[in-house]
């Protein structure tokens, strides 16, 4: 089971690192939220273990992102006690609230805990959700993987976000501004021209012809959508 750790006090994030190593777990550690939801984006991670005063992107926003797309349970660990502060973090979707200081012992318990009822309670819809399939293509989300017509298809991070975004709301068009703010993160800077170059990257992997795309079709004067238009498979 891989964990992820966010939080900004390098001494607990490694006591709690070598603690779950201990127990058999896999860790990646992050030291502001903007580094944990990178790692989200790149990573399989099963449960997340979220401080809430971090920098750049603090735990309740960083969680609200994750909801948008995961149901991983997520465990506040953070100094504030603040009864509306419990409120709040588990009003956003956290599935548990401890506070600082806190035991290693519990904290490993609840880990355990809250892995096992995730996996006991998922549906089968959702254990095999990993994989998205659309037209000749698919994408295996826990391998971080792409593949037309079954062959692998060779595709940079942003790419492969770009792509997984588009996948996951097919038929749907996006402005060239959703998507930067989508897969960049980049809540008050945009550049339409970086969205360019990446879609036309990926249209070089995934379309016989990019000037006559089957899949990322350009709605003029908006933006871009995933439209399949070849034969069925």
């Amino acid at each position: 089971m891989n964990i992820l750790i966010a939080d900004d006090e390098s001494d607990i994030r490694n006591l709690i690192k070598i603690s779950l190593e201990e127990n058999g777990y896999t860790v990646f550690a992050a030291q502001n939220g903007k580094e944990a939801l990178d790692i989200l984006m790149a990573q399989d991670v099963h449960l997340a273990i979220l401080d809430v005063m971090m920098p750049v992107l603090d735990g309740f926003n960083l969680l609200r992102k994750i909801r948008e797309h995961s149901t991983i349970p997520v465990i506040f660990l953070t100094a504030r006690a603040d009864d509306m502060d419990k409120v709040l973090g588990l009003g956003l979707g956290a599935d548990d609230y401890l506070v600082k200081p806190f035991s290693i012992a519990e904290l490993m318990a609840r880990v355990g805990a809250h892995l096992r009822r995730n996996n006991e309670y998922l549906s089968p819809k959702e254990k095999t959700s990993a994989c998205i399939k659309y037209g000749n293509l698919s994408i295996d989300k826990e391998k971080c993987c792409t593949f037309r017509d079954g062959e692998p298809i060779e595709l940079g991070a942003k790419e492969y976000k770009l792509l997984l975004y588009f996948m996951e709301h097919p038929e749907k068009v996006f402005t060239k501004r959703q998507l930067y703010h989508a897969v960049w993160d980049e809540e008050y800077y945009f550049d339409d021209n970086t969205v360019m170059v990446h879609i036309s990257r990926i249209r070089s992997r995934i379309e016989d012809d990019p000037q006559q795309p089957k899949y990322l079709k350009t709605v003029r004067g908006i933006g871009y959508k995933l439209h399949y238009t070849g034969e069925k498979p």
